[in-house]
């Protein structure tokens, strides 16, 4: 399927893939997500990259109702700064496409780090690698195969 299912199924994870419908014309992939599979956006999360300015790139998993912090994440792995990472540099680094960048299953181990949100869900909702397809798992779960940690990196 995608390199997230695959590493979901090694690992012998507790998950379940959801598919939608995904309309190449939406604002936001993350609402769009929330709103076809009927989920509350605070569980739905989305992926994003960024550079710390030594150019280290960082994964930031946050809801998608809100924002990154970027003085945050950057905070967070004990950088001076971040920005938004390049979008080819992002595409290169996890294998995915933009709109279905999985924190799982990257091409390339990198530092994570998860709102501390959602830790509030008994399960949330990520990217399983593709648009139109989200994995529902707990955050737990999601950090440990992903080795992140928890931090507040979210605006609502």
């Amino acid at each position: 399927m995608t390199p997230a299912i695959d590493l979901l199924k090694k690992a012998k994870a507790v998950h379940r893939v959801h598919s939608y419908q995904h309309d190449p014309k939406a604002p936001s992939y993350g609402l769009e997500a929330a709103e076809k599979l009927g989920l509350a956006p605070a569980q739905v999360f989305k992926t994003l990259l960024a550079a710390t300015e030594k150019g280290e790139l960082l994964v930031a998993v946050v809801p998608v109702a809100g924002s990154l912090d970027l003085k945050a994440l950057a905070l967070a792995a004990g950088a001076k700064k971040a920005d938004m990472a390049d979008p080819a540099a992002a595409q290169r680094a996890t294998g995915y496409l933009l709109g279905g960048i999985s924190p799982l299953g990257q091409k390339k181990r990198l530092r994570t780090f998860i709102d501390s949100s959602a830790r509030n869900h008994s399960s949330i909702y990520v990217s399983a690698g593709r648009r139109g397809l989200e994995v529902e798992l707990a955050a737990e779960v999601l950090a440990k195969l992903t080795q992140a940690g928890f931090a507040e990196i979210g605006r609502p």
